[in-house]
């Protein structure tokens, strides 16, 4: 029992101590500061600086203006003013935010007033009870029930309990008059990728590459004035269940050959781009800067005519007129005017026609590539490049053992001559007995014919196959 007064001793005057606790509110009004590191994955590091005037001692510090989506269990705070002159006692995020629902809520058992309630029923403006609001609100005005009303609601205050923005609250000690604080968080919300505009030249060996990055903010906040750097890789995280959680097409556009671009630098495992500007990230807004420019880098257009790893263990039907794929690919060398590492984004390819102006080409998704690695992007399909396969012979040597022979035969409509690959997925153990072409062992698993076809020419390749699975 003596245990139990003590106890209640002490928590009583934990809370007269918690309520005579000084209370300082600080807004963005008060920031100094504010940087911004944007993963891949929609999350974002926030670090908000702010100078603020607060009494020494004991007090109650309410940071306002915080993404509404920020992750509270990774808030931190540090004094910038003297290491260790602010202690944390209790870190608190409150997000019970101001809504109708929210006031309605909180008045129910309480009395509240309605203006222009009835004329008829001869009070237009009088004292009720909210008992409930469940599918809508139920009022007990002079011993009578009524369900709903048609004017408006008055409410005395609003309670303590709801805030009107997200807000950190924390419970400290500070033996300084002035602290310069900064508050370090995670939000979700704040996303970004990579967008690139090639321009190809007409004769298909060189192209011009723009990117840009496009940033998309709907974390709750606007950052102003942000020092931003980008991490581009995949960083792992931890999936809690029961979180919260929160493209943009982009016309051409050109850049300036020498605008400052970006810096870039190896970081953990990861790279680390640092915006040369800082800029504002409003809330709900996307955003495009500049991220590289690069001229006359060398590429190539491939053609590609491609088989299934299900042609050799079954009888085929004859595939006719099929359209050649189209590739483009260039070297992410420095020798190539290139040579940096690339973040995942989509390309957008663009060509002028005969009157100079550009047309869409066609786009592809490239992975993060590092330098000295090739890109490959699909552009579509050849529309004057056709392709037929004809499965000429087919048998089965044993359960497991299957010989076919396939015709293939290319035309090339163009005005100009090309070379075509016929790349050819080879199932399990396979062994090419008989071919009119030689072929390159690109893996166990591809044979890959090189076929130059001229100008409105016509080529065949012919070849004998046996597989066992």
């Amino acid at each position: 029992m003596k245990r139990r007064t003590v106890l209640a001793a002490a928590l009583m005057a934990w809370t007269s101590a918690w309520g005579q606790a000084a209370e300082t509110k600080t807004t963005i009004e008060d920031q100094q500061d504010v940087a911004i590191t944007a993963y891949n994955n929609g999350l974002a590091l926030v670090r908000d600086t702010r100078e603020i005037a607060m009494p020494e001692g004991e007090l109650h510090l309410q940071f306002m203006d915080v993404a509404a989506m920020i992750r509270p269990e990774t808030v931190s705070l540090r004094s910038l003013t003297e290491a260790g002159s602010v202690s944390i006692l209790e870190q608190n995020y409150e997000y019970d935010l101001i809504s109708p629902s929210k006031l309605m809520e909180k008045y129910v058992g309480k009395t509240v007033r309605l203006v222009n309630f009835s004329k008829e029923l001869g009070f237009e403006n009088i004292e009720a009870e909210l008992l409930s609001i469940n599918e809508g609100p139920i009022y007990r005005v002079g011993g009578q029930i009524f369900l709903g009303h048609p004017g408006n609601v008055v409410l005395p205050e609003v309670p303590d309990n709801l805030i009107s923005k997200p807000t950190l609250v924390w419970n400290i000690t500070n033996t300084k008059p002035v602290q310069r604080l900064e508050a370090t968080y995670l939000t979700n919300g704040v996303s970004w990728q990579a967008d690139y505009v090639v321009t190809l030249a007409k004769d298909d060996k060189q192209l011009d590459l723009a990117g840009w990055v496009t940033m998309n903010n709907q974390s709750g906040a606007t950052f102003e004035n942000a020092q931003l750097k980008l991490v581009a890789g995949e960083v792992n995280l931890v999936q809690l269940g029961g979180g919260r959680g929160g493209f943009v097409t982009a016309e051409v556009a050109q850049f300036a050959a020498d605008a400052a671009m970006p810096q870039q630098e190896a970081f953990a495992e990861y790279h680390l781009y640092t915006m040369p500007r800082r800029t504002t990230i409003k809330q709900n807004q996307s955003k495009q800067l500049a991220l590289l420019d690069a001229v006359n880098v060398a590429c190539a257009k491939k053609y590609e005519y491609r088989g299934q790893l299900h042609f050799y263990s079954q009888q085929m039907p004859p595939m006719r007129d099929e359209h050649v794929g189209v590739f483009l690919e260039f070297e992410n060398r420095e020798a190539n005017h290139l040579g940096i590492p690339l973040p995942a984004g989509v390309m957008r390819i663009y060509q002028e026609d005969s009157s100079g102006m550009l047309q869409f080409a066609g786009e592809d998704r490239t992975e993060h590539t590092p330098k000295d690695e090739t890109i490959t992007l699909r552009m579509g399909q050849a529309f004057d490049v056709i392709g037929d396969r004809v499965q000429t012979d087919y048998r089965v040597i044993a359960n497991n053992v299957f010989e076919a022979e396939f015709e293939i035969t290319l035309r090339n409509h163009k005005e100009n001559d090309i070379v075509i690959d016929v790349v050819e997925p080879m199932p399990s153990d396979w062994t090419i007995l008989q071919k009119t072409r030689d072929f390159v062992k690109k893996d166990s698993q591809t044979a890959v014919f090189t076929i130059p076809v001229k100008k409105d020419g016509e080529e065949k390749l012919t070849y004998r196959v046996r597989v066992t699975y």
